[in-house]
């Protein structure tokens, strides 16, 4: 009898649970709620971090030499972790240049990006949206200043192992702010955009659950949807983004040739194939969208290196781009393999 009742308890108990990451946790200094594990061997969830706990790393580590790994929390409270997260985001980008700047562009970079999972869990939550898009403009103005930042910032950022849907856009972004302030041809404000726009151009893949990226058994409708996730970016950024409509267009094109073709197939097919792709801004946002997909790995596929990925980019825009695509190469062996 007490097995069958303590059994409905934790079922009734899951039923009300929902699970947070380890990022989440090591980015709050203490718990604002029970959070608990499901211990496999008493089939049952415990509370093993009390509210109001502090987070440290002596914490941390002593619940990973126990083998705990999951974590979860009372779907209620989820908003009490993610106003923690939100509090820590908007400090650290109030205070970048304050003190160790590095430092607390990797911190700000990391909590953009746990920020970034709730916004595509929540789309259409306007305070969201609108602390992501702010802090993501501050850390635009503070790489436009810190250029010699960006690589150590991009190894540093690959080390957080973030799931590619929440990372891509950061590291695209990166490439195409070093790209365009290493090209001199453009100024401070329109940098900034073109890193806006880059930034939340896959808010449209959201619609997708995030499982499904991990797959390469997608169904004829999830390649549809995710095919048209420009086109849906667009109807949720339009009127919450200030930006301008070619910045949109840029939004709408980026994904004139795709690597969501042929089961994910990074080889590079024949011209004829290829999506027609004009603006040399609508270039460098999907080209460097290409290479950030390309040179990391996903669960159905391997990454290929940096230069395997230009050749890619060489085959789809060098007729049309001969000195743009120069300036690539040029970009990526300056900042990122010459040191």
């Amino acid at each position: 009898m007490h097995e069958h009742y303590r059994s409905i308890q934790t079922s009734h108990l899951a039923l009300e649970l929902q699970s947070i990451s380890l990022r989440e946790l090591l980015y709050i200094p203490k718990s604002p709620c029970d959070v608990y594990c499901f211990l496999k061997e008493e089939k049952r969830f415990e509370v093993i971090i009390h509210q109001y706990t502090v987070i440290d790393n002596s914490l941390m580590k002593s619940l990973n030499k126990e083998g705990y790994s999951e974590f979860f929390i009372l779907r209620k409270n989820h908003h009490l972790i993610i106003e923690d997260i939100q509090n820590q985001l908007t400090q650290i980008t109030r205070s970048l240049s304050v003190g160790n700047a590095l430092d607390n562009a990797k911190h700000q970079m990391s909590l953009l990006t746990i920020h970034m999972g709730y916004l595509y869990n929540t789309p259409n939550n306007d305070e969201i949206f609108s602390l992501q898009y702010q802090c993501a403009k501050n850390l635009a103005y503070f790489l436009i200043k810190n250029i010699n930042y960006h690589e150590t910032l991009y190894k540093e950022f690959l080390k957080q192992r973030f799931h590619y849907i929440y990372a891509q856009p950061l590291i695209a972004s990166l490439f195409t702010l070093g790209l365009l302030k290493y090209s001199k041809k453009y100024n401070d404000q329109e940098i900034e955009a073109l890193f806006i726009t880059s930034y939340f151009k896959d808010i449209g893949m959201c619609t997708i659950p995030e499982a499904k990226y991990d797959s390469d058994d997608l169904s004829t409708n999830d390649k549809r949807i995710m095919s048209k996730h420009a086109e849906i970016s667009v109807q949720m950024l339009k009127n919450r983004l200030p930006l301008a409509p070619n910045h949109f267009m840029i939004i709408e094109n980026h994904h004139s040739f795709s690597l969501l073709q042929s089961n994910f197939d990074i080889t590079p097919r024949s011209k004829k194939d290829i999506g027609t792709i004009s603006g040399f801004e609508t270039v460098i946002v999907s080209a460097m969208d290409i290479i950030a997909a390309s040179i990391h790995g996903r669960p159905f596929r391997e990454p290929i290196k940096v230069f395997d990925a230009l050749s890619l980019i060489k085959n789809l825009i060098v007729d049309r781009y001969p000195q743009e695509f120069k300036l690539m190469v040029g970009y990526f062996k300056k900042f990122f393999f010459d040191r």
